[in-house]
């Protein structure tokens, strides 16, 4: 399914397959032989969204962009089912297994491997040919790849990041800080309130 969004509708080469399940909204450019599977859901949520040729997102996988944080995929990158990427750059060559996590901001170098449930966290960049194992996390700058039980040092790289602060524009300290947020982001959300199915 495609749907115009904030006046842009989809642009999908004809040498692209996508499943009639998938949805696509927005500014979002399909390129030359690209493959979007059942359920995924590819969205332009203010920013453009570009997947490049022979991108494959599998399904269930969410491909999100911002106002502040396009999405640009590289050719030949699989994304795999479940994956999560919102406004973030990933090159070429690139292998997102299932469930990882890519966050805003973020550049995955090309040839990388970011393995089952792994994450990318905000505004972190992976040199090209960086792995990131399965379920550890990538985190902050300088680059510090960590597994799970390293949870109090992934907590403080988190916080130097500033997710509520670079995503929403709101103080970590806020104390009303998730009614604050779920407002801000319910009105920006809302706008698909006019978006229409195209063919």
């Amino acid at each position: 399914m495609r749907y115009a969004h904030l006046g842009a509708t989809p642009r999908i080469h004809p040498d692209a397959v996508v499943a009639p399940t998938a949805v696509i909204s927005g500014d979002v450019v399909v390129g030359a032989g690209c493959q979007v599977l059942h359920g995924a859901v590819i969205t332009a949520e203010g920013g453009a969204v570009t997947l490049a040729e022979n991108v494959i997102v599998m399904e269930n996988a969410l491909v999100r962009a911002t106002v502040t944080d396009p999405v640009h995929i590289g050719p030949h990158v699989l994304v795999g089912p479940l994956a999560s990427v919102s406004g973030a750059r990933v090159d070429e060559e690139v292998f997102l297994a299932t469930g990882t996590r890519v966050f805003n901001g973020a550049h995955i170098g090309a040839r990388s491997e970011v393995r089952i449930n792994a994450v990318v966290h905000l505004r972190t960049v992976l040199p090209p040919e960086t792995v990131v194992p399965i379920g550890w996390v990538a985190v902050g700058e300088p680059l510090r790849i960590l597994p799970p039980e390293r949870a109090e040092q992934i907590q403080q790289a988190q916080r130097d990041l500033d997710f509520p602060g670079y995503v929403f524009g709101l103080d970590r300290e806020t104390p009303d800080l998730m009614v604050q947020l779920t407002e801000r982001y319910g009105r920006s959300l809302a706008r698909h309130a006019d978006d229409h199915e195209v063919d």
